[in-house]
């Protein structure tokens, strides 16, 4: 094909160009992988202005990939390849990249180049002095300050990064969020705005019908879905449509006058709509009165997107009857009289457009219904038969926010989340259906054709205060997020169709929908949301959150018991001048340093990642995806932590050590005991403050310390290998960690200086929150 072919369109029928339509006969188009839509379109030939710019308005035109639902038509090849609307989102697709690393390995990168920078300075001094002022042998000196460097940098901490991740990845997928870049899991639990689809995610695309009107009645349904169940309300209070004979024709020429049909399926017993869900939405309003689908049907006259209505011929008794059915304005057009209490008077039209006005107002999708009776004999339809109906009233549906999204978007709310609404469907439909589910409508609404005047400044200074777009073409959503991330956000971003595609790719976080979802959207996404819901979405964050969580606790928790064992080397060597003792030894051997270095990754650190996910996570708002991870908790943690651990390290090894120097002769047991001594502290040091990690918000002594049992296995895990360290390895002649056993009454002095790591870090809590301003986990609240 080329421009300027001519294109033959039928029912089943994939468009293979774009098309301008020269001829439209009752043709419906699904655009659903385009525009992501699953109602199909209507199409005509009728000309449309220039700059329309959403695909979604531009009803002349039938798009490349797109497939025929009904009718028939005729159009004039006008794009093709990279040139049609799918291969300019195939090109942006192209031109689109990530904005880099997630938010917490960006940090890490940058803290990590920091750390290795202080940590080369830190032992080319250590090596300097132990050589010159300590006047250790070079190799000896070179060795200690590699242990130093070992000590400092946290080596476990990549693996237990992609444990974290994988953790998390596993308990999303058991929420129906599949993981599929691991990063993803962190970057949730940082977003601070959601973009959402509406139909689908936020709705249940189940068209539903909400309100009738009929002989000058009002009544309002309740119930969702397609399931058939439902009161009907009037003046708020529970009635039965039996009663009034005027709705339960109005019922009957909407369930009559249909194609539709609702069925349970019979592997899970969920209600199905077969058909158009319009249509669909009149069979339920049916049922829950009672009603049941016509057999008796004669004839058919097919809606018409030019006469745009349909009407239906049936047996009714000693006579037939026509229902009509469609736009209000046009059903109106064919009654001359209506039905009021039971009675043919003649039509007055004026309330009834009243009301059709409110109920758009509404953003509810209305049809009007209307019946005739005609003779006994006659059985098919006639132009001539259009005519002299009598109105029988107006039915308005929706398709109704899902209950769970409601409750998501308030988790939102108090989580500092902020949803944002992308939608195809027209502005007053998208604030009717963001006033519902509770999204902020402050900001006004954006359209499609506003978003193509704007420049990209204008839209920056928008988009922290607009949560609803409406009416949007690919590149407007895909303007939307880039904005939005230029605003400092972190940005995830929902997406079922190929249009999304480029949006779902440069968001921080794109998630496609893994029902209806077409394979491009769910190949440019980090995330596939099996059941297409909303809160699904609310619930990965929250458990992105409780991964953010563990991490961070296992970084408060690894850093200062590094740089305490680095503290410790240094302050020794500085103190050289002072004392004999450190001179000639120091208080950790190099192997030591190693061993405390390794072991502690993997049995106390690695059980962090078991804690239960704490309370009140979507309570706090995110954090500052600017905060870097040396912020004030992280120096107040290695700062207060570190110097624990080596002050008490220290004093150990000097109170014991001391008198293994006496005169110049050097106790080599007693040194080697007091040395032995100094690394129990340290690692009791640890395991204290193993407690105080557990978590970031509430005190130890407020926790169960039994429900993670994995700390406590590898607590007690620490303490029966540190005995066997002590006591068995000198015995056996294999003792590569070179400890030497000591004096049982030593350990009072040993647990009694390392408590101050569980008693002294959480006063330092207490006072921080006693007397600061703000608490040491309430983060920078992100603007918007």
């Amino acid at each position: 094909l080329v421009p300027g072919d001519i294109v033959l369109l039928e029912e089943g029928d994939r468009v293979p160009a774009d098309l301008r339509l020269s001829y439209a006969r009752n043709l419906s188009v699904d655009e659903a992988a385009l525009t992501g839509e699953s109602v199909p379109v209507d199409k005509n030939a009728d000309p449309i202005h220039e700059d329309t710019p959403s695909p979604a308005d531009q009803h002349c035109i039938a798009f490349s990939g797109t497939f025929i639902t009904r009718g028939s038509g005729r159009g004039i090849v006008v794009a093709t390849g990279p040139k049609s609307e799918l291969g300019k989102i195939a090109d942006l697709m192209k031109e689109t990249s990530k904005a880099g690393a997630a938010p917490l390995m960006r940090k890490i990168a940058e803290f990590t180049k920091a750390l290795l920078i202080i940590v080369l300075v830190l032992a080319g001094i250590n090596l300097i002095l132990g050589a010159t002022l300590g006047g250790y042998d070079v190799a000896y000196s070179f060795l200690v300050s590699v242990s130093l460097a070992v000590a400092a940098i946290p080596e476990g901490l990549p693996a237990i990064l992609t444990i974290a991740l994988a953790f998390g990845a596993k308990a999303m997928a058991q929420r129906s969020a599949m993981i599929r870049k691991l990063p993803a899991v962190e970057t949730l639990g940082s977003t601070t705005v959601i973009c959402s689809d509406k139909t689908g995610t936020l709705t249940k695309a189940e068209m539903t019908v909400v309100n009738i009107f009929c002989s000058g009645k009002e009544y309002t349904l309740t119930g969702t879905g397609y399931t058939p169940e439902g009161q009907f309300l009037h003046q708020g209070e529970p009635f039965n449509p039996g009663q009034d004979s005027d709705l339960m024709e109005t019922l009957r020429a909407g369930i009559w006058c249909n194609s539709a049909h609702v069925r349970r399926r019979p592997e899970d017993g969920a209600y199905e709509a077969l058909g158009d869900p319009t249509e669909a939405a009149l069979v339920v309003s049916g049922l829950k009165a009672g009603l049941l689908a016509d057999s008796s049907r004669l004839d058919e006259m097919p809606f018409d997107s030019i006469s745009r209505y349909m009407v239906t011929l049936h047996r009714d008794g000693d006579q037939n009857i026509l229902y009509l059915k469609g736009s209000p304005e046009n059903v109106l057009a064919l009654c001359r009289h209506q039905k009021t209490n039971g009675t043919v008077q003649l039509l007055d039209d004026r309330p009834v457009l009243e009301k059709l006005n409110n109920m758009a107002g509404d953003a509810l999708r209305v049809l009007g219904l209307a019946y005739k009776h005609v003779p006994a004999d006659k059985s098919f339809i006639t132009t001539e038969d259009l005519s002299d109906f009598v109105f029988l009233g107006l039915q308005g549906m929706i398709d109704p926010p899902k209950e769970e999204a409601i409750e998501a978007v308030a988790k939102c709310k108090r989580a500092g989340i902020r949803v944002v609404m992308i939608t195809g469907d027209n502005a007053a439909t998208a604030r009717s259906v963001a006033e519902k589910l509770g999204i902020d409508t402050g900001g006004g609404v954006l359209t499609g054709e506003d978003l193509s005047k704007m420049s990209d400044s204008e839209l920056y200074n928008a988009v922290d205060h607009v949560s609803i777009y409406a009416r949007v073409a690919p590149v407007h959503k895909f303007k939307v997020a880039t904005q939005l991330q230029q605003r400092g956000h972190i940005v995830a971003m929902t997406g079922d169709g190929v249009n999304d595609a480029p949006a779902l790719r440069a968001a921080d976080i794109g998630i496609a929908m893994g029902i209806k979802g077409t394979d491009v959207s769910k190949e440019a996404a980090d995330m596939v949301l099996m059941d297409g819901n909303f809160a699904s979405i609310v619930a990965a964050v929250e458990e992105g959150r409780h991964v953010l969580e563990s991490i961070r606790k296992t970084i408060l928790y690894t850093l200062p018991t590094n740089m305490g064992q680095g503290l410790l080397v240094i302050g020794s060597i500085a103190l050289i001048p002072f004392s004999a003792l450190f001179e000639t030894r120091l208080p950790l051997e190099s192997v030591q340093i190693l061993w405390v270095s390794l072991y502690d990754a993997v049995a106390l650190a690695f059980p962090l990642l078991w804690e239960s996910c704490e309370t009140g996570l979507l309570d706090r708002p995110p954090r500052d995806p600017k905060e870097p991870i040396a912020n004030a908790l992280f120096f107040r943690k290695v700062g207060s932590g570190s110097s624990i651990m080596a002050a008490a390290a220290f004093f150990v090894f000097y109170h014991y050590g001391e008198s293994a120097i006496l005169d110049g002769i050097v106790d080599e047991v007693r040194l080697s005991q007091a040395q032995t001594a100094a690394f129990m502290t340290v690692m009791m040091v640890h395991i204290f403050y193993l407690f105080t990690a557990r978590s970031l918000t509430r005190s130890v002594f407020s926790m169960n310390p039994f429900p993670n049992r994995k700390v406590v296995a590898g607590v007690l895990g620490t303490i029966i290998i540190q005995l066997i360290i002590v006591y068995a390895l000198p015995a056996t002649g294999f003792n590569p960690l070179r400890t030497e056993s000591f004096p049982g009454e030593w350990w009072i002095l040993i647990v009694a200086l390392s408590l101050p790591a569980l008693l002294l870090v959480e006063l330092e809590e207490w006072l921080y929150e006693r007397f600061s301003n703000r608490g040491h986990l309430r983060p920078k609240q992100v603007s918007g």
